[in-house]
């Protein structure tokens, strides 16, 4: 439907030279000692941080860590007290230190910062337009990619963790691990300690006491604030019917009993910690978002309990969170909305085409091009593998691959070994296609019909357009009797096929249940018209109708591309350009159907607009008719047929 435009897309952003964190001296931490006083009143945060780390390299002289820049270290010291020249440069939110002595390799090493700053939550974020750190009167959350304390090796190196965080008498502190607290004067603190490697970096700050919510045997506690305290209720009671569920799929999670808080708008949508999830208003909306909560706590394994090794293997979390969303919709609505969903899935994935799956690093850390390979893709991944191995030995290969790294991190080659386990087979051309390789093939059919003394036989081939291609595909022959399956191994650009049918064949169809990552025209428009949409929702609006115009000539009659057109000169406020593409879109396909209500609707808001309010009724009333209630369609409708539609004012027109 209506896809939410979260976080734009502009051009894809791929580094000429290897991400600047790999040209660093190479370290890896493994043990942080945190002790940190938040405080509301003024918005800031005074923290040392003892941090140990082992040299990779032998006779390294410098380690670099990455910092907010909001944060100032007024000094860094050896595990003797002894000062560290350190060097911060803002451009990366980095802070360099200097040693005396060369670094010893696998020598442990243990520094202490000494900082403290403002987080108000407008300050630049190391990712950009995303806060993951804020300190507000009321509540607080600092969340590990706001680097709030000295981190290296960002999302791959995990680390244990013991925390004491001091708060004004009267607030809480959430977060991950086993939690005491005391009295510090008129002050509390709050220790937590986390004695596995994982990502147990992240705290949230609450003035108010949460619901305890038991569901299913599984108890979440929820810190929701204002109108969002509504839903409370239903999404503990969801969140236990995830934990239960998963836990059959996966194996035991390393937290069932979770604490669940919101943050606010403009922080992500979702961020999974051990034990921890926290959550935007907006995503927790008014209704409950099961996508949402399936892959947030599916992060648990995912994320917390498994990690990649480099963010090469990201597709290892995103993939395995994305696609634990269309298993939790299996589960619920049943494996065809689960394969309605796992087309959307394809369409993104396809956005990105001409970047392995392997090289995920090249891309920017939450950018939607990162999303659409690592999480998209990586589902897309994922299904196709339940697909070639069956499911009792796919479902076997994710619960084996939880156990066998429970904490720890995997690599792509640890999961297809833990694969081949479960498969008994070689699965080396598979991940050599879909990880390693880029592009998706489009298949072309073709066949001729015999007769036999028993019946038809139909032998064709099948084509394709990418050389090194190596996958099973699935042919259905409808006959005048009971169809035919039959699965071919497509190799190659060209693979011959025959098969034997009793009653007359009428057609043959390539993988009929949709199940392989390809193109073909229907999907060639879709991933046009989503490519358009990712540029929209940056204002690139000269892009997003390049795009658009793909889709049109792929498909002349499709009216979502004419609609996403319309939109765009609705925008523009070139309201006959408008007008013109939303009857176009009437007169198209109306795939999907809801862009029929909403042209109807869109046509009344602008003849409202140009003074011609008949014309307006008649439209509206057009959209009353058709019955569809799509986002609210039928009450949109109704509400400007009393009172007709009145164009906002720009701010550059008040």
């Amino acid at each position: 439907m209506f896809r939410s435009l979260s976080l734009g897309l502009a051009l894809i952003l791929l580094s000429a030279a290897a991400p600047a964190q790999d040209r660093r001296t190479r370290i890896r931490v493994d043990h942080y000692t945190i002790n940190a006083e938040v405080q509301p009143a003024t918005q800031s945060l005074i923290a040392t941080a003892a941090v140990r780390f082992v040299p990779v390299d032998n006779g390294a002289t410098t380690a670099t860590f990455e910092l907010n820049n909001a944060l100032n270290v007024s000094r860094v010291v050896d595990d003797k007290g002894r000062q560290i020249q350190d060097s911060r440069n803002q451009g990366d939110f980095t802070d360099r230190l200097t040693f005396d002595q060369p670094l010893a390799k696998g020598q442990p090493v243990t520094v202490t910062f000494t900082y403290d700053g403002h987080l108000t939550g407008n300050e630049d974020s190391p990712i950009f337009g995303i806060k993951f750190a804020a300190i507000h009167n009321d509540f607080a959350y600092l969340m590990y990619p706001a680097r709030w304390f000295p981190v290296a090796g960002y999302s791959t190196d995990r680390f244990a963790a013991e925390m004491r965080i001091v708060v004004p008498s009267g607030y809480k502190v959430l977060g991950s691990g086993i939690d005491t607290h005391e009295a510090a004067g008129d002050k509390l603190a709050y220790n937590f300690q986390f004695q596995h490697q994982s990502f147990p970096g992240s705290i949230a700050v609450v003035k108010e006491g949460g619901k305890t919510v038991s569901s299913e045997g599984v108890t979440s506690t929820m810190y929701f604030r204002g109108s969002e305290k509504d839903m409370e209720a239903q999404y503990g009671e969801l969140a236990g019917q995830i934990m239960t569920h998963f836990t059959g799929m996966f194996g035991l999670p390393p937290y069932a009993n979770m604490s669940f808080v919101e943050t606010e708008n403009g922080a992500p949508n979702g961020f999974s910690a051990p034990g921890l999830v926290f959550l935007n208003p907006r995503a927790i909306g008014h209704t409950v978002g099961a996508k949402l909560m399936a892959n947030q706590i599916a992060r648990q394994w995912w994320e917390n309990l498994v990690s990649p090794t480099t963010r090469n293997h990201l597709w290892l979390t995103n993939g395995l969170a994305a696609y634990s969303e269309l298993l939790w919709t299996e589960h619920t609505a049943g494996p065809g909305a689960m394969e309605s969903q796992f087309h959307d899935d394809a369409v993104e994935a396809l956005t990105v085409d001409s970047v392995p799956v392997i090289q995920s690093a090249r891309l920017e850390d939450y950018s939607p091009e990162l999303w659409a390979l690592t999480g998209s893709k990586g589902a897309a991944v994922l299904h196709m593998l339940r697909y070639v191995i069956g499911d009792d030995k796919f479902f076997l290969t994710l619960k084996n691959f939880a156990a066998r790294f429970a904490w720890r991190s995997a690599s792509t080659e640890d999961f297809k070994k833990v694969a081949e386990d479960a498969a008994g087979q070689d699965l080396g051309y598979f991940f050599i296609q879909w990880i390693e390789s880029s592009g998706a093939p489009e298949f072309k059919l073709d066949y001729t019909i015999y007769r036999t003394q028993k019946g038809f036989r139909v032998m064709g081939k099948v084509a394709q357009d990418l050389d090194t291609f190596r996958m099973p595909v699935d042919l259905k022959i409808e006959t005048e009797g009971n169809p035919e399956e039959k699965r071919v191994e497509v190799v190659g650009t060209s693979s011959e096929f025959s098969v034997d049918t009793f009653g007359k064949p009428r057609s043959v169809t390539i993988d009929p249940d949709r199940r392989l990552l390809r193109f073909n025209a229907q999907v060639r428009t879709a991933v046009a018209i989503r490519k358009g949409e990712q540029f929209a929702e940056v204002s690139e609006f000269a892009e997003a109708l390049k795009e658009y115009q793909k889709a049109l000539e792929t498909n002349r009659n499709s009216s979502m591309a004419h609609y996403r057109i319309a939109e765009v000169f609705f925008l523009q406020n070139n309201f006959q350009s408008a007008a013109n593409e939303f009857r176009e879109v009437l007169n198209g396909d109306l795939e999907p159907k809801w862009t029929e209500v909403w042209s109807h609707i869109h046509l009344g808001m602008i003849f409202d607009i140009t003074g011609q309010r008949d014309r307006a009724v008649n439209e509206y009333n057009q959209a009353v008719r058709t019955k569809d209630n799509t986002q609210s369609a039928q009450e949109e409708a109704a509400k400007y047929l009393k009172k007709p539609y009145e164009r906002k004012k720009s701010p550059e027109a008040e």
